[in-house]
């Protein structure tokens, strides 16, 4: 006597494999994370590069109020304007020289920009030079 259905029945093992839905349900979740890291690892770029260029500005409004002090001569009332390269950028300055009550005290604000016509100013400072 046959069995029913035409043939022996052969057993095939079950594979434990994903669907094609779990795999594209994965892939997306995967691209998801890929564009999160990417839009982090970008973002950290941005501020390391920003974080450079206001470190290196500062060290040339440092510079330059150095430079200022060194010759102890009182530069004249008024905005002095001025380039200086740091760590091969070039930065420009902006001195604003103005008076004190004390007549032998003077006050200097210097503002650092990456360009000239720039009113961002990465850096500022503000010192005091006394005329001996």
């Amino acid at each position: 006597m046959k069995p029913r259905g035409g043939g022996p029945r052969i057993r095939r093992p079950l594979c434990g494999g994903f669907t094609l839905i779990e795999m594209l349900v994965a892939l997306a979740i995967l691209a998801i994370a890929l564009a999160a890291v990417q839009r982090a690892v970008s973002g950290s770029l941005d501020n390391a590069f920003e974080l450079k260029q206001r470190l290196l500005a500062s060290w040339v409004a440092d510079n330059r109020l150095a430079e200022l002090r060194a010759t102890r001569v009182l530069p004249p009332s008024g905005e002095i304007r001025g380039e200086e390269i740091q760590a091969g950028i070039t930065f420009h300055w902006k001195s604003q020289v103005s008076g004190t009550p004390n007549p032998y005290v003077e006050r200097v604000e210097i503002r650092v920009a990456a360009t000239a016509d720039s009113e961002h100013a990465l850096a500022t400072l503000v010192g005091y030079l006394v005329n001996r």
